[in-house]
């Protein structure tokens, strides 16, 4: 397909980029908000959005642990802190 290869190449390099960004040695991931609560989870999000214009959301990372029938799902909401 006509493109393809150069759409590739500038996949892999935003990848490298955010990459080289967010290494252990350039900063550190610092929780803002961790709950088990999903609707706690998306009303958080919203207020935080709407509220805080301070926050990079480039630079924000939501992990989300599923849980099983032993323990249930936590949500995590962690911003990048460089040096």
């Amino acid at each position: 397909m006509p493109g393809q290869r150069k759409r590739k190449r500038q996949q892999r390099d935003r990848a490298q980029r955010t990459a080289a960004r967010f290494a252990p040695h350039m900063g550190r991931w610092e929780v803002l908000f961790e709950t088990q609560d999903g609707s706690e989870w998306r009303d958080h999000i919203s207020r935080l959005r709407a509220s805080d214009t301070q926050i990079d959301w480039s630079a924000v990372r939501v992990d989300t642990f599923c849980g099983r029938t032993v323990q249930p799902t936590t949500f995590r909401l962690s911003l990048f802190v460089p040096n």
